[in-house]
């Protein structure tokens, strides 16, 4: 019997890598060698492939033919949650780290992550994750200055404000005290957000770490890149309509989250020269 009130039997120290894709094909390739480069080596690579149209089948075929660690899903274009579900559900690791198919992982971000999280004795941290990098969409060159916030989160904080950036997010199951999925009706809107949201809401804490270890596509074309003013609506949709807050309190949250979105995303960009 684990934390999470199930018999499931997870192994110690294997990460199970939960990767979305929806037409990931111009970045699959970077973002899976990221993996196979980790200097972390006990993991399992779980390609959920949502609905895609173009040649991201064939790009993990070719990676699999090589590495029986990577496997291959598919479903009909459901969302990212949908598709991160059915990733959890047949994964088999302690540690469940996510990456989404446009990202890249530094080599040592597996390595240094875990080592913070076996080193973490607070049995109420079950979600660590760590600062990156705000790259332009061939990941050339920073857009703004890299991003951390350090320490630890609670429930009602995370309300306020959530730094966790889902490709630098690792769960520890073992610290989880009850299954938690995505909400599938979220699609691929905040759904990241209230899945954090609903393993704080055990009590449990959030702890992150100022080491930069992940680089963050800034693509204009992607569903929460571009203008974040598009985000206002589905961020008052999880206040009010998920979380079932009252107007007063949802819309105090969602001013908290507006003013720390300001702070977050508008500072002055770098000048990078070529």
């Amino acid at each position: 019997m684990y934390a999470d009130g199930s018999d499931n039997v997870y192994k110690d120290g294997l990460v199970s890598i939960i990767m979305p894709c929806y037409n990931g094909s111009p970045f699959l390739s970077e973002t899976i060698s990221s993996v196979l480069a980790q200097t972390y080596q006990d993991w399992e690579l779980l390609v959920v492939d949502d609905g895609s149209t173009d040649f991201s089948l064939n790009i993990v075929k070719a990676y699999m033919a090589n590495d029986d660690r990577i496997t291959y899903l598919t479903q009909e274009n459901s969302g990212s949650a949908s598709s991160r579900n059915m990733a959890i559900k047949v994964s088999s690791g302690r540690y469940i780290a996510f990456l989404d198919a446009d990202d890249i992982w530094h080599p040592d971000y597996l390595k240094t992550m875990l080592s913070k999280i076996q080193e973490d004795n607070c049995i109420t941290h079950a979600v660590f994750y760590s600062g990156y990098r705000r790259m332009n969409a061939d990941c050339s060159n920073p857009l703004l200055s890299d991003f951390s916030c350090s320490g630890e989160r609670d429930y009602k904080k995370l309300l306020r404000h959530c730094p966790i950036f889902p490709s630098a997010a690792i769960v520890d199951r073992f610290r989880v005290r009850k299954n938690v999925f995505f909400r599938e009706s979220l699609m691929s809107l905040r759904d990241d957000y209230v899945f954090f949201l609903d393993i704080l809401k055990q009590g449990l804490k959030c702890i992150g770490f100022d080491d930069i270890l992940v680089d963050y596509r800034m693509r204009s074309d992607s569903i929460t890149g571009g203008s974040k003013r598009r985000m206002i609506r589905p961020q008052w949709n999880v206040y009010h309509k998920v979380l079932h807050l009252n107007v007063f309190k949802s819309a105090w949250y969602l001013c908290t989250w507006a003013l720390n979105g300001m702070m977050k995303y508008r500072r002055k960009p770098l000048l990078v020269t070529s």
